[in-house]
């Protein structure tokens, strides 16, 4: 029996963000991406949903207040957000899996759920997707030209390396203070927006 994939939905895509407790580094990349599309897409936003999940998560938790505030500058929605620990379901439903470290990416790809070709560390992807030519992705609905961008960057995994060890990682800001919550969140942000841009085919406002 062959390994379950992601469930097919032509008109959605879904991303899954996974950091270890689903408290800091996920929350914020996953209402960032969320702010990001809502102002790129408006109502139709909905066509890419976006959560996230703990390896180690604290099932029910709130958001750190420091990812909240950092969250609440950006001008991103805090509210409703509740902490899960990342599940095989988690994995099957999504069509993009971006990570805060490559330990989170290799934690979700021993999983199984054929994962491998749709997780990358956040600014893994984002490496991959700056190197696409937009001209080469389709110019249907949102969730096909997504898509297609997920599968054009596992292509180029191989070709198109990190400068070092450390370039693809987010590190975790548990228990520092705001200022250093401010420079991770300006890390997400940074490289999320191009991600955002890539998938929507739409750049942020000036």
């Amino acid at each position: 029996m062959p390994p379950a994939g992601p469930r097919p939905r032509p008109d959605t895509l879904r991303v899954l963000h996974v950091c270890t407790g689903n408290v800091c580094r996920s929350p914020m990349a996953e209402r960032l991406m969320r702010h990001g599309l809502a102002q790129r897409l408006g109502a139709a936003a909905g066509a890419i949903v976006v959560e996230s999940a703990g390896t180690w998560g604290h099932e029910g938790a709130p958001m750190e207040q420091h990812a909240a505030a950092v969250l609440t500058e950006y001008g991103a929605d805090t509210v409703g957000f509740t902490g899960r620990e990342l599940l095989d379901e988690h994995v099957i439903d999504a069509d993009l899996v971006l990570t805060a470290t490559r330990d989170h990416r290799a934690h979700v790809v021993s999983m199984g759920h054929a994962a491998g070709l749709r997780t990358f560390t956040l600014k893994e992807f984002n490496r991959l997707v700056r190197a696409i030519d937009p001209a080469t992705l389709p110019e249907g609905g949102v969730a096909e030209r997504a898509r297609a961008l997920v599968q054009a960057a596992a292509a180029l995994r191989g070709w198109l390396l990190a400068p070092s060890l450390g370039a693809d990682e987010v590190h975790d800001p548990y228990g520092a203070p705001l200022a250093y919550f401010r420079s991770i969140g300006e890390e997400i942000q940074d490289a999320l927006d191009p991600v955002v841009t890539a998938l929507t085919g739409i750049p942020a406002a000036v």
